[in-house]
């Protein structure tokens, strides 16, 4: 068995990586931190730690074990783990960035698998990947979002070949890549339910959620673009939620469940909430 697997996006949520902001600074990657940086100043880094910090309380409060990856001065998104690479049930699969900026964030990634005796399962080496654009909705069924910006056709492709010859099921969704990744538009909350942004998505992927039984809280494309689509779930009807996302978090209060909300207002000005702080390593419906 790997040390580390998730078959799902909302199992017991049970280990997670994440990497301090000791070197992050805003820089004009996508358009919601070209947005921000044309108004407001680089956030200070006592701020920035503040509120990671909240974000690492919220989880270690609901039981996740939280690991750090060390952070590096010349990778100042390094704090979106997400997109470094995505745990599969076999093991991680370590993704291709796509940014100049961030390509160099493998390294890292690499020596703290290898420190853990944690083996990849696969290397992408075709096109563009990142996990931002991957969802594992549940075992045997996933979506790799292609925007042919972050990811593009020929990196979806590869993933989904090698899901698709364990025997899952997996749809390559198109979209603008105006909306960065996949995970800005369309989260999983828990098996059955979803926050997406029917303006961004194309009705042809709604309706194949619905064919797979799952059910939509609809997200407005202003909200979609405050990061507010952007969650991470805990399982047990857990979300961590992005504190500013309010309508969103008061939706899924009125749906039963049970919102941490950390500020992370300084994250979501550079493109990355909740979803994309955070990587996570082993989930209950592939634990040992």
């Amino acid at each position: 068995m790997p040390r580390f697997a998730v078959a799902s996006e909302t199992s017991r949520l049970r280990e997670v990586l994440v990497c301090p902001p000791d070197h992050y600074r805003w820089i004009a990657t996508n358009a919601v931190a070209r947005r921000t940086l044309a108004v407001s100043a680089q956030p200070g880094l006592a701020a920035l730690a503040a509120q990671h910090g909240e974000l690492c309380a919220a989880l270690a409060g609901a039981g996740v074990i939280v690991h750090r990856l060390p952070a590096e001065p010349h990778l100042p998104y390094m704090a979106y783990t997400r997109d470094q690479a995505v745990v599969t049930p076999w093991g991680p699969v370590l993704c291709q960035l796509e940014r100049p900026q961030r390509r160099g964030e493998y390294a890292p990634v690499l020596d703290w698998h290898a420190g853990q005796g944690s083996a990849f399962w696969r290397k992408s080496s075709a096109g563009t990947l990142e996990g931002g654009d991957i969802h594992l909705i549940r075992p045997g069924l996933a979506v790799i979002g292609a925007s042919g910006g972050r990811t593009d056709e020929a990196g979806a492709a590869q993933l989904a070949g090698w899901l698709r010859a364990e025997g899952w099921e997996c749809r390559i969704e198109p979209f603008d890549e105006h909306f960065l990744h996949l995970d800005v538009v369309f989260c999983m909350v828990s098996p059955d339910l979803a926050l997406a942004c029917p303006e961004a998505l194309d009705t042809g992927f709604l309706g194949w959620l619905a064919q797979n039984r799952i059910r939509v809280i609809p997200v407005s494309y202003g909200d979609a673009m405050r990061l507010a689509c952007n969650v991470l779930a805990l399982g047990e009807g857990r979300v961590i939620s992005a504190r500013a996302g309010t309508a969103v978090n008061a939706a899924l209060r009125a749906e039963g469940l049970t919102v941490l909300d950390p500020d992370l207002s300084l994250f979501t000005a550079g493109g990355g909430g909740p979803h994309c702080l955070t990587c996570p390593l082993l989930r209950e419906d592939a634990a040992r």
